[in-house]
């Protein structure tokens, strides 16, 4: 999975031409139009706002702080944060000018396409590798220990990281992990001896789990929260993905678990075909997710659908005083398709931890 999606010669992520939208393989949030940026960028604004009045009343934290710092993981073409930079400058032009706007992005192909995209706002972008370690000096960051208020955001990332994708075999009562080979110059399955660092999934109905039952699990992106969740100095920490609890992976109808490929918008469960040239995407496990950024000190501040969480937006949106900017009949199309059970509302959850 990682070398279909991320390799830097073939990998599906790594190729200049469309992947989403009408002439792509699948829809995104940001495919839908810049709504999805907008509505994000208000919400920034409301989330310092309200830091600067609870800091000035705790006489605490930021309450100096005249800006504050987004971190975009995974930015794909850049056009997200060329939503978010347009709405703030059009509609909150002091506050502006006193963003800082972070990409990390590890692949220099996407770093390319991203800079020519953002080339209008190239003074106010800074891209990273890496979330730099806590000590790091000279990173493009502000230093953790500045006071200044972050959101360190992803959409549609997690779903990306390379699942260890695992059977039940239930003579045996254990789990092995199917791999990948090669026959006679095509990739088949295969299976690999059990890890149990791996395959230690607890549940309470392994005693009626079908022979062959199949789940992923996934410690890279369980991982890759923990380890933002414990950088994040001051702030928060959130995540737009397809996503479930565990006890919702173990259902009848999700026998062959929720690795999925997509091409021209088309689903898939052929997984090894059109390597390279296919999405592979499997669902989020939120419980673990939460739990990761918990442990490193985090407090879960909204677990809920996309629906709701940009309603609840919307709605604060729509007051006269709210300087959200007028509201037309195409933002209303875009809403529909972001928050309609149908569309994307329902599929998509949205997980908010802070500090």
């Amino acid at each position: 999975m990682e070398l279909s999606l991320f390799c830097p010669l073939c990998g599906y992520y790594e190729k200049k031409e469309d992947t989403t939208g009408k002439r792509g393989d699948f829809f995104t949030s940001v495919s839908v139009g810049p709504l999805f940026g907008e509505l994000l960028a208000f919400q920034f604004v409301e989330w310092f706002e309200q830091s600067k009045v609870q800091s000035l009343k705790s006489k605490v934290g930021a309450a100096e702080a005249d800006g504050f710092q987004i971190i975009e993981a995974g930015a794909h073409d850049g056009r997200l944060a060329a939503d978010i930079f347009h709405w703030l400058d059009r509609r909150c032009p002091e506050l502006f000018g006193r963003v800082e706007y972070c990409i990390l992005e590890p692949s220099p192909s996407r770093q390319a396409w991203q800079r020519e995209i953002l080339a209008p706002f190239a003074p106010r972008v800074r891209w990273l590798e890496r979330l730099p370690r806590p000590q790091s000096q000279d990173s493009g960051l502000t230093t953790q220990d500045s006071g200044l208020l972050t959101f360190l955001f992803s959409n549609e990332l997690l779903d990306a990281f390379p699942v260890h994708r695992l059977g039940w075999d239930a003579m045996s009562r254990n789990w092995f992990e199917w791999g990948v080979t090669l026959d006679r110059q095509q990739f088949v399955w295969t299976r690999l001896p059990t890890q149990s660092a791996i395959c230690n999934l607890q549940t309470a109905i392994l005693e009626v789990l079908p022979d062959g039952f199949t789940t992923e699990v996934c410690p890279a992106a369980e991982n890759w929260w923990r380890e933002a969740a414990a950088w994040l100095p001051h702030g928060k920490l959130l995540t737009f993905d397809y996503g479930l609890e565990s006890e919702e992976f173990f259902t009848p109808q999700r026998a062959n678990g929720t690795l999925r490929a997509y091409h021209r918008h088309r689903v898939s469960d052929d997984l090894l075909a059109r390597a390279g040239e296919q999405d592979l995407t499997a669902h989020v496990n939120f419980t673990t997710i939460k739990r990761a950024g918990e442990s490193a000190g985090l407090r879960t501040e909204t677990d809920t659908s996309q629906s709701s969480f940009l309603t609840d937006i919307v709605q604060r949106a729509w007051r006269e005083d709210s300087g959200f900017g007028s509201w037309t009949p195409e933002h209303t199309r875009q809403f529909q398709t972001l928050t309609h059970p149908d569309h994307l509302g329902r599929a998509f959850r949205v997980l908010v931890q802070s500090r």
